[in-house]
């Protein structure tokens, strides 16, 4: 390879860590090209970018985008998998998982997220976890749960209160309605009686 193609190579990997924020790291030794081909895909729908890279050329883009903890994870055949901006960084780690318990030879060694160095255990642990959408739920429906409970502290009050005015109005009403019988009754008595004396 030509030093300017050097050069070029390390050029593109420097901005592409520049441009990730997450950047997953595996061993591929042993895949065979159709199984490359397959992870690649899968990483592309998952929003990640798949290259196997010299590391050489990698120490050096590395140090030149300031990603020093990705030295770490540089020894042996390395491929990275650079994940964009809107990619999903779950989908990534699943799809490098799935890829290295189908084909038994792949490795994940790690990945830098944010600057952070992340153990191949770590990455195992996020592609355990479900899909963005139903995690995005799951945390709504934490936040809304509380507030709803909430609503209905606040609103209990006023409910019993209501309650306890209607009540209150039926039995006003069910008074009133007793003593109207009862004026009625006392009315039919005098009533009864005078024409008993008028009679008489």
């Amino acid at each position: 390879m030509k030093k300017e193609q050097k050069e070029q190579i390390v050029d593109e990997l420097t901005d592409r860590l520049k441009a990730a924020d997450t950047v997953l790291v595996a061993d591929y030794r042993g895949l065979t090209m159709p199984q490359i081909d397959t992870l690649r895909s899968r990483l592309i729908d998952s929003g990640a970018r798949f290259t196997v890279v010299k590391n050489t050329l990698t120490r050096r883009a590395a140090e030149a985008a300031g990603a020093d903890a990705l030295l770490t994870l540089l020894e042996g055949p390395t491929a990275i998998a650079f994940l964009e901006a809107d990619g999903d960084m779950l989908a990534a780690a699943k799809a490098l998982a799935d890829m290295a318990r189908e084909s038994r030879v792949l490795a994940i060694r790690g990945g830098v997220m944010q600057g952070r160095v992340v153990s191949a255990e770590e990455v195992e642990t996020l592609a355990s976890l479900p899909p963005i959408e139903i995690l995005r739920g799951q945390v709504l429906g934490a936040i809304v749960a509380p507030l709803t409970s909430l609503l209905g502290l606040v609103t209990a009050p006023l409910q019993n209160l209501y309650g306890l005015l209607d009540a209150r109005i039926e039995q006003l009403g069910a008074g009133e309605a007793t003593q109207a019988t009862a004026t009625t009754v006392a009315s039919d008595e005098e009533t009864t009686t005078e024409e008993t004396t008028e009679e008489s």
